[in-house]
């Protein structure tokens, strides 16, 4: 059986970014929530699973000076080390599995577009639940395929969400701002249904 981390390490060493459904060259929607949260540009951003996705590039762009990568894939993140050129040594890159990830400090601004909805055991969910408490102490924006979504990526089985599934499972400790759907066209001209909401950090009830 192969593990997660070998998974994403063969994916990212055969596969092109036009060859794989999670690309985008604008990350618009991502942006969106991002502006919504009206960050200074020295906050401290993470995109979770980021692989060798072009947030980055546009945050960069935008002048944000703290901004951190998380992948579970090496390779993707040379990707992007690439890609970036001499702008890559601005961002901190982190290779890690999301559950195995012990967070050195806060972040005003946790984003994840790919990773929430492969974590299908209750185990997994739980630990990422519990790491994203620790670490976030402003927003959080979260993508997952909806209800309508895909029920697999990449081979591998994926957790559909509603609204209402999402809100629940990060009650304790995030409130709802706002929740979209959008229609993402990969790049075989197929439509993927992905819910988008952002969460503010709030009190845990105990």
């Amino acid at each position: 059986m192969e593990t997660r981390k070998e998974h994403w390490e063969k994916l990212y060493s055969t596969k092109q970014p036009n060859e794989v459904s999670w690309t985008q060259e604008l990350p618009k929607t991502s942006l969106d929530f991002v502006h919504s949260f009206n960050l200074p540009k020295t906050s401290n951003i993470i995109d979770i699973g980021g692989g060798d996705s072009k947030l980055v590039d546009y945050l960069l762009d935008e002048g944000f000076q703290n901004i951190s990568v998380l992948d579970i894939s090496e390779k993707a993140i040379e990707r992007a080390k690439k890609r970036l050129s001499y702008r890559a040594m601005k961002v901190n890159w982190i290779v890690s599995d999301v559950t195995e990830f012990h967070p050195p400090t806060t972040y005003d601004c946790w984003h994840d577009r790919a990773t929430f909805h492969f974590l299908t055991s209750a185990d997994d969910i739980n630990t990422y639940l519990t790491t994203a408490r620790q670490a976030v102490k402003g927003f959080m924006t979260i993508a997952t395929f909806s209800d309508k979504g895909p029920k697999k990526c990449s081979m591998l089985d994926v957790h559909q969400y509603t609204e209402k599934e999402l809100q629940q499972q990060l009650q304790n400790g995030f409130e709802k701002l706002k929740c979209v759907t959008e229609d993402h066209k990969t790049p075989f001209n197929t439509t993927q249904n992905f819910l988008f909401c952002s969460f503010k950090r709030s009190e845990l009830h105990h």
